[in-house]
C-alpha cells in the first residue's frame, strides 16, 4: 500500500496535502484498492462550507458506493472536474490527478490535528 511521507491523513482514508492557505483532499490508495473500478464520482460544489467529518461527496465503484468525508472544516475552493470524465483517476493515481477537492480550513493548523504516514499506516496494520 502507497502511503506517503509528506501527506497527512483521517481515520475515514482521506488524504491532504498542504497546498498554500489551501488543503488539498483525495481518497488513500487503500481506500481506492478497496473500492475497486471507481464508475462515478459526486463531488462538492465550490462554496460548500463543510464540517470535520461530514460528507464531500461520494465515490462510486463497480463495487459499492462510498461517502468521501471533509478530513478538516473549511469550505470548498476548488473541484477536481477532470473526475468527471475520467473518475478512474481515482485508482490510476489517487495522490496526484485523483485529488477531489480543495478547501480553505477554517483553522490555519487543521491539518496538524490529522495522523501522520507513520500514524495511517499503523491504523491499516491493526
Amino acid at each position: 500500500m502507497n502511503i506517503p511521507d509528506d501527506l497527512r491523513y483521517s481515520t475515514d482514508h482521506e488524504w491532504v496535502r498542504v497546498d498554500g492557505e489551501r488543503l488539498r483532499v483525495g481518497i488513500t490508495d487503500y481506500a481506492q484498492d478497496a473500492l475497486g473500478d471507481v464508475v462515478f464520482v459526486k463531488l462538492p460544489e465550490v462554496g460548500d462550507v463543510l464540517d470535520q467529518g461530514g460528507s464531500a461527496g461520494e465515490v462510486e465503484s463497480t463495487k459499492s458506493v462510498s461517502e468521501v468525508y471533509a478530513p478538516v472544516a473549511g469550505t470548498v475552493v476548488e473541484v477536481n472536474t477532470e473526475l468527471d470524465q475520467t473518475p478512474e483517476r481515482l485508482n490510476d493515481d489517487p495522490y496526484g490527478e485523483g485529488w477531489i477537492f480543495a478547501v480553505e480550513p477554517a483553522a490555519p493548523d487543521a491539518a496538524a490535528d490529522l495522523l501522520d504516514a507513520a500514524a495511517y499506516r499503523a491504523i491499516g496494520e491493526g
